[in-house]
Formats: C-alpha cells, sequence, structure tokens
C-alpha cells in the first residue's frame, strides 16, 4: 500500500471515530448521568495513554505541565461535560454539526487573546461560519430548551478554539500525542472522583448493569479521546497539517450519518446549515494557505 492510500486510510479511520463520538455519547446518556458519560469517557482515556505518560512526563520541562494541564482543561475536560450535557436535550447530529465552528472558535480565539492577525478573508468565513450557526437555531424554531443547550455546545467550541490557540502559541514543538497523555492523565485523576461522587460504582454492583451505555462511553474514551489523537498526530507527520485539518469536514457528515442510522429527524434545511458552515470553515483555510 503506497503512502497516499495509507494517508487517506487513517483519514477515513480518524473521520468515523471522531464523528462517532457524538452518538457513543447518546449511546451512554440511555442509562448514565452526562456527569458518569463525560468523566468516563476521560478516565478511559487517560488509562489508555497511560504509557505514553510515563514515556513523555519525564521529556518534559516542569514550567509546561502547567500550561498543558490547562490545555487539557480546555480541550478535553470541560468539552466533554459540555457536550454530554446538551445532548440530552438535543440531538447528536446537531451536536456534529455546531461541532464545525472549532475552526472559527480557533482563529477568533488566536485574534482576541494572542492578537494574532486576521485577513479580510478569513472575516468573511467567520460571518458565513457564524451565520450558518444562526440559521440552523433558527430553522429549529421558538424552542428555549433547544436554543439553552445547544449554545452549551457553542461554549464547548470556544474552549476547543481556545485550546488550539493556546497549544499554537505556547506548546509548539510538543507532539499531540505528548500533550495528549499528559493532559488526560490529570482529566481521569479528576474524572474518578466524579465517578464515585455520583453513584457510578454502585451501579456496577447492582442487579443490571448497562453494559451497552458502559461500552458505549468507555469506546467513547478510548478511541474517540485516546487512539485518535495517536492517529491524527501520525496524519500529521505522514501527510501534513493543511490535510490533517480536512477532518473537520468529514466529521458532521459522519454525525449525520449516525444520526439518520439512529432514527433521528434532520433536515434539508439543517444539512444546508451545515454547507454555510463548512463553506466558512472553507474560506478561512483557503485563506491561511
Amino acid at each position: 500500500m503506497n503512502n497516499r492510500a495509507i494517508n487517506w486510510s487513517i483519514f477515513l479511520l480518524l473521520s468515523l471515530t471522531w464523528g462517532s463520538s457524538f452518538i457513543l455519547m447518546k449511546i451512554g446518556l440511555e442509562a448514565l448521568s452526562p456527569y458518569q458519560v463525560a468523566s468516563l469517557r476521560l478516565f478511559s482515556a487517560g488509562i489508555a495513554l497511560l504509557p505514553f505518560f510515563f514515556k513523555y512526563i519525564r521529556q518534559t520541562p516542569v514550567n509546561k505541565i502547567p500550561v498543558i494541564i490547562l490545555s487539557g482543561i480546555l480541550g478535553n475536560l470541560l468539552p466533554a461535560y459540555l457536550f454530554c450535557i446538551a445532548e440530552t436535550r438535543i440531538d447528536s447530529a446537531l451536536a456534529g454539526i455546531l461541532n464545525g465552528l472549532v475552526p472559527l472558535m480557533s482563529l477568533l480565539a488566536g485574534f482576541f487573546i494572542f492578537r494574532a492577525p486576521i485577513v479580510r478573508q478569513q472575516l468573511l468565513g467567520i460571518f458565513l461560519g457564524l451565520l450558518g450557526v444562526v440559521l440552523l437555531f433558527v430553522v429549529k424554531g421558538v424552542d428555549t430548551g433547544y436554543w439553552y443547550y445547544g449554545l452549551w455546545i457553542v461554549l464547548a467550541t470556544i474552549c476547543y478554539g481556545i485550546n488550539i490557540a493556546l497549544v499554537h502559541h505556547h506548546l509548539k514543538g510538543y507532539s499531540s500525542l505528548q500533550l495528549g497523555s499528559i493532559a488526560l492523565f490529570f482529566c481521569a485523576i479528576f474524572g474518578l472522583p466524579v465517578l464515585m461522587y455520583t453513584g457510578f460504582f454502585h451501579l456496577l454492583s447492582g442487579p443490571e448493569i448497562p453494559w451497552r451505555s458502559l461500552t458505549a462511553s468507555v469506546t467513547l474514551g478510548v478511541l474517540g479521546s485516546g487512539i485518535a489523537s495517536v492517529l491524527f498526530y501520525i496524519l500529521i507527520n505522514k501527510a501534513g497539517a493543511l490535510f490533517a485539518s480536512m477532518v473537520t469536514y468529514a466529521l458532521p457528515v459522519v454525525a449525520i450519518g449516525w444520526g439518520l442510522l439512529a432514527g433521528e429527524r434532520i433536515s434539508f434545511l439543517q444539512v444546508l446549515c451545515l454547507g454555510v458552515i463548512l463553506a466558512g470553515v472553507y474560506t478561512v483555510n483557503k485563506a491561511k494557505r
């Protein structure tokens, strides 16, 4: 198999893995609370990357550890809880569509926090992306619950965006595997007491263990947060950051596909809104080249 075929295979596997995260959260929420699903995801991811943690923690300067922990909070911990809370009320496919905002939020975070310059074409991309989100909410109609929980996902994308800008400006030169294994170790430490406090381990000793939700949540952590980080790092090294960033376009498509299979209602107008959001992302990425 040549390098081009390998790169596309990794791309498709990564798109499927990350794009499936939203439906896995929905399955996890069938029998677990949003706090349990998110905590189990973080704990599982931290355990999955534990061998890399022991390798990289010795190679990492002590003064960078607090920054990496902050990166983990912004890029893993807060979004994990925000997405799970949001998906108690909104469909997984719509969560995947809103997740398409991440590149735009990264650009805005770089501008407002780190004073990174923005060119005119990027402003057009930001406008298109935000317009797509507004239209997505308008299409749903006057549903305060949907608006409220949908905004939790927008907040999660802001966290992702700030984290990407933080890594770009303060953690350059460190691989995503190095950053991910260290960040998720500390996220796992946070998730464990949350599991204990919410009665998760009592649930495991009960007469009816919710294996479907447990399996989905652990898979979400091991694959969605753990192995996917490794795949993304490999893809960047083999095919470049630009090719790897194209995963952004595939995630909502995979999420919509899973949503349709799960019986979620997805209208043509919602797909059209996704097109507007991705057009904004494309415009921003094109301006970066």
